[in-house]
Parts: C-alpha cells; sequence; structure tokens
C-alpha cells in the first residue's frame, strides 16, 4: 500500500506545484501561454499574441553624458485569450523588475522576447497592466536592408526611431503596426536640452535635482514604430495653422538656417493635406531637424516627423502625407507597406502639380519613359516588383514599393476619373481613420467605392511580375 500512496503523493505534489507556477484561478487552468510572435511575412516574430495594447505609459531618464537610459513602462492591454504567460518585445537593456497587476510577475529573456509570467492567469477580455523597470545604454538595430533604426546618438544627445522594429531597443512592447495605442511619454534630460515626443507638451517642469522634465501626450492610436523620443540642444518654434491645428517644431542649430524657408510652408501643407485626403487626423503636427547625418532617411514618426538635417519641400510633404496614410491608417502587417509609401510619393505628385510643377501625368509618364530629367528615381529599378509583393524584408523600403506604389494610384486615377478618385482617397482615410488596414481591404474598397471594375490595374500593376506597359 505504501508503494501505491507514493505515486498518488507525488502527483497531488506535483498538481500542487503547477497551481502555483502557473497563477491558477480557483484551482483550474484560466490561460495559456501568448504567442511570441505575430507571423508577419517579414518579421515573424514582430509583436505577441493574445492581448492588444490599450496605453503605454513611458517614463524615460536620459543622460547624453554616459549614454544611460532609465525607464518605466507602464503598458495598459486587454487580453484576448485567457493568459498564463505573455511575450514583450525588447531588445538589449537589463530588466530590473516586473508587475502585473500590482503583483510581481517571474520573467526571463530569450533574444528580443522578454516573456512575462503573472502571478495569477489572466481571463480573457481582463484589462491588465504590467510594469516594467529597465535600464542600460540602448542601442542601435539595424534591418536587413543595412538602415539602422533603434536609439541613435547624436554629439548632443539622441533619437528614437522604430520603423520596422527598432522601437524594441528604447521600450518593452507589442511591436507590431496591427497594436496600436494611446501614448504618454515622460522625458527626464539635464537642464539645458530639449526633449521632443509624439503628441502634444503637456508640461514642462524642473524636478529637486534641476533636470528638465518633459510631458507628451498622444492621445490617438499610434503604431508603436511611429513612436519617438528626441533628446538635444534644439531651437523650438510654436504655432497654430490656419484652421487651429498646434504646431511644435524643434530643429537642431546649425539646421535652423537651412530649414527656415521649407519649415514655414508647414501650416499651408498641412491645410493642403486637409483639402486632398480629408480632415487632418491628428491634434498637433510638426517637424524635427536632426543635427547633419544622424540618420540616412526621414521617417514619419507620428505627428513629428523626423529629418536627417535640412529638408526640401518634397520630403516634407511626404512624410506629412504619411500622417494620414500609414500613421492613421496604418496597415495590418508589412507586407502592405505600399499603401503608406505609394500614397505618400503621389502626394508628392499631388502637391506639384497643385503648385504649379510637373503633373501626376507627367510623372507616371516619366518612370514609363525612364526619364530621369523629370524624375531622378524615374531610372531602372522601379519595376523591379510588385508593390504589394515584396521579395523579402530588405525590400520594404524599396523603389518599386514607392515609386511603382504610386504609378498603381495613378492608374486608378486614369480609370476612375478625378471625381472618383479624390473622393476614393478622402473615403479611405475616413472610413480606416485611426485603425489597420491590408491591400485586400484597399482592392476591395476601391472597387466598391468608385463602382468600376479595376482587376486589371491589381493584375498587372499591383501584383504583376513583368513590367507594366
Amino acid at each position: 500500500m505504501e508503494h501505491r500512496a507514493l505515486p498518488r503523493l507525488a502527483a497531488l505534489a506535483v498538481a500542487a506545484l503547477l497551481a502555483l507556477t502557473t497563477g491558477c484561478k480557483g484551482g483550474t487552468v484560466q490561460g495559456r501561454p501568448g504567442a511570441s510572435g505575430l507571423r508577419d511575412p517579414y518579421f515573424p516574430k514582430a509583436g505577441n499574441g493574445g492581448y492588444q495594447v490599450e496605453h503605454y505609459g513611458l517614463d524615460l531618464d536620459y543622460d547624453p553624458a554616459d549614454g544611460r537610459l532609465h525607464g518605466t513602462a507602464v503598458i495598459t492591454a486587454r487580453a484576448e485569450q485567457g493568459l498564463s504567460s505573455f511575450n514583450l518585445d525588447l531588445s538589449g537593456l537589463n530588466v530590473e523588475g516586473v508587475t502585473v497587476q500590482g503583483a510581481g510577475a517571474r520573467y526571463n529573456r530569450t533574444g528580443n522576447e522578454l516573456t512575462v509570467r503573472p502571478a495569477e492567469d489572466l481571463d480573457k477580455g481582463e484589462v491588465f497592466v504590467t510594469e516594467v523597470e529597465y535600464s542600460g545604454r540602448p542601442k542601435a538595430h539595424t534591418d536587413a536592408d543595412g538602415a539602422e533604426e533603434g536609439w541613435i546618438t547624436t554629439d548632443d544627445g539622441a533619437v528614437g526611431v522604430g520603423e520596422p522594429v527598432g522601437s524594441m531597443t528604447w521600450f518593452p512592447g507589442n511591436h507590431h503596426p496591427s497594436d496600436k495605442a494611446a501614448y504618454d511619454i515622460t522625458i527626464t534630460v539635464p537642464q539645458g536640452y530639449e526633449a521632443v515626443s509624439n503628441g502634444e507638451l503637456r508640461s514642462r517642469t524642473t524636478d529637486a535635482d534641476g533636470r528638465t522634465v518633459f510631458a507628451w501626450h498622444n492621445p490617438e492610436p499610434m503604431a508603436s514604430y511611429l513612436a519617438t523620443a528626441v533628446v538635444g540642444r534644439y531651437r523650438v518654434a510654436t504655432g497654430r495653422t490656419p484652421s487651429g491645428i498646434a504646431l511644435y517644431n524643434a530643429v537642431a542649430p546649425d539646421e535652423a538656417a537651412a530649414s527656415g524657408k521649407v519649415l514655414a510652408r508647414l501650416p499651408e501643407m498641412v491645410e493642403w493635406g486637409a483639402g486632398r485626403f480629408g480632415p487632418y487626423p491628428f491634434g498637433t503636427a510638426g517637424a524635427v531637424v536632426l543635427p547633419n547625418g544622424t540618420l540616412g532617411y526621414a521617417l514619419e514618426t507620428q505627428t513629428k516627423p523626423v529629418f536627417p538635417g535640412a529638408t526640401d519641400e518634397e520630403t516634407l510633404v511626404h512624410e506629412l502625407a504619411h500622417q494620414w496614410f500609414g500613421n492613421s491608417v496604418s496597415p495590418k502587417s508589412w507586407k502592405d507597406m505600399w499603401l503608406n509609401e505609394g500614397f505618400a510619393t503621389y502626394a508628392e505628385w499631388l502637391w506639384a502639380e497643385d503648385h504649379g510643377g510637373t503633373t501626376a501625368q507627367q510623372e507616371f509618364d516619366a518612370f514609363l519613359a525612364g526619364d530621369t530629367d523629370v524624375d531622378e528615381d524615374a531610372g531602372p529599378g522601379w519595376d523591379a516588383f510588385p508593390p504589394a509583393a515584396p521579395p523579402g524584408p530588405e525590400d520594404i523600403s524599396a523603389r518599386p514599393v514607392y515609386a511603382r506604389g504610386a504609378m498603381v494610384l495613378h492608374r486608378i486615377r486614369q480609370e476612375v476619373g478625378d471625381e472618383k478618385f479624390f473622393a476614393l482617397l478622402r473615403g479611405w482615410a475616413a472610413d480606416h481613420r485611426h485603425g489597420n488596414a491590408s491591400t485586400a481591404d484597399f482592392t476591395a474598397y476601391a472597387q466598391e467605392k468608385t463602382g468600376h471594375d479595376l482587376k486589371k490595374v491589381w493584375d498587372v500593376w499591383l501584383y504583376g511580375k513583368d513590367r507594366p506597359k
């Protein structure tokens, strides 16, 4: 009898241990682990399954003198399934502690995955708060195409940018564009420095140590790759557009003279975009001009695009257009990138057309003819692959996504006429405002709203492997 009882006791002990380690409620298993990636076609480990974030509260403390970042991330999310554990994306940095619903949580690190095990399982539909304390010297992340994003240091500060996955280098989160959330970002820096982020500057105060605390509030949904934190000795200018949109520009001192003329047109550009694409989707607008050479590209960070030095009119229009296409209407996956870049490129063509420059038709014809005198990008390569099917992650920002994507839009315009085409642009921005959309969503929407059969456009220009004619 004793020998028979031992296995039973062992089984009871194992069951009790499992109940403790999985955080069961009422002695029964409530959840299962959330997925450690969303199986994006190009970045399968980006993002995490089992929950949707509703709000990020980031409290960042950065000292350019030693390059150390101290952060607290308070993440409010809703469980989409019962969860015994869930993941956050975080690259580098040291995790000093994690709580879930105010109770200490176990966690472990594997690569860029931070796995969190709450003290008790989370129920489906439960809104839960996770707090992560972390610190370290954040580093840049190198993309498949060789570009760098993440936390980039400058001579007198740093800039945090994220497209496509670099935001995980400076805060933990669900880093995939399909999970959008509101943000409050507080940045503490030494006195004399500016700290800029998304949305509205709610306050600027001095703490007991004489350091400056900037509190930024971004209430509209934002994909994490569009979040930014900029620290440096910037010159700040504020104002409003004619329709009342608040403006906030931060410019590196050495770039101020070269930037002034172009940035002076930003209010006009916001009003123009509202006329073409519908109401501006956010409460604030602006720009950050970084010290020359900080980045190799401009980026449409929400409400305040960043530029690698003084920019030109065309690039400013492009990044502003992203506030409608890419930021408000965000891609469901990175395969849908042409919905960002094709639309923003076409906005450049429309701006020129509306302001005495080349027309969109002339741009379209220049690409077909390879006429680089009209557009320097019209040379070989724009037709290398269909914009809706980049070959790999290194191609999601390649020229076909931009130029051939814009040409898809012009082909729709040719097919349906200006009235229906511009109604389509405004309707798309309005009906998917602050949401996510896929290429399939757009093609179905375009056919429904215009009443035209656009299959040939999709087959030849959007998905066709051969060079369109």
